[in-house]
């Protein structure tokens, strides 16, 4: 039984164009830096940090902490030296990114929908971002004010999509078992691999990822019009609920 639905937010109740997006948010970064480190410098070591946290599986280890030390160490920078220009960046300059981005009312209705139903609800973006920036992304999706009770973010996580271990911490920090949560998601890979520990999983189409390889099983799939539909009906993947 279904107890958690886990919802991706880029490309799922936040619809965009995830390389449009990234290519526009570096536009805006690297010239803010440029006073402190070469920005191309600056560019290697953002990228090679952000590879860093996707490889780490050390469960002591945040994303967070996993990215400043390898960043860092590759800039030779202390973290008084640049921080507090990343943070102004992310409060001042982040937030006037929204225009990259198409938010839908249907967002907000799903998860309303989901909550209505009895269903607890997490957002499961991958958390290589800092928490600001990812709040300020629910606010642009509209729904911020949501009773989520987890929010992936890379303070407070310790892996990242599409290990499983990523999404058997959100399980352990819900007390909850894989079996009883549904993955509903944008990216045949990074989303669909929750399958990977016994999640169910409902693709989102409209702003559809696939890399090819590897193939993880979807469960169902469908726009959020038709999720919705779904949940409210208890059709589809919602169908084969056993209410105890």
């Amino acid at each position: 039984m279904t107890k958690v639905i886990l919802f991706d937010l880029d490309g799922t109740l936040l619809p965009m164009d995830t390389d449009a997006f990234v290519k526009d948010y570096l536009k805006q970064l690297a010239p803010r830096v440029a006073q402190i480190i070469d920005p191309q410098q600056f560019l290697k070591a953002l990228f090679t940090g952000t590879e860093a946290m996707m490889r780490n599986l050390e469960a002591k280890k945040t994303n967070e902490r996993v990215f400043e030390e390898t960043f860092l160490e590759l800039t030779k920078l202390n973290k008084e030296d640049i921080w507090p220009t990343l943070d102004d960046f992310y409060t001042n300059v982040f937030p006037t990114l929204s225009h990259l981005c198409n938010p839908t009312p249907m967002a907000r209705q799903v998860v309303e929908l989901a909550i209505k139903q009895g269903y607890r609800i997490a957002v499961a973006t991958n958390p290589v971002f800092p928490k600001v920036a990812i709040y300020e992304r629910l606010r642009w999706a509209g729904i911020s004010d949501l009773p989520f009770e987890v929010v992936t973010v890379y303070e407070n996580s310790a892996f990242t999509k599409p290990h499983g271990e990523y999404y058997q911490e959100i399980c352990d920090r819900l007390g909850v078992h894989p079996e009883e949560c549904l993955m509903v998601g944008n990216d045949k890979q990074e989303d669909m691999a929750a399958s990977k520990i016994g999640m169910k999983t409902f693709l989102v189409e409209g702003c559809v990822i696939d890399r090819g390889e590897p193939n993880f099983t979807i469960d169902d799939q469908g726009s959020l019009e038709e999720l919705y539909e779904k949940l409210l009906k208890k059709d589809g993947v919602f169908s084969t609920e056993i209410k105890i």
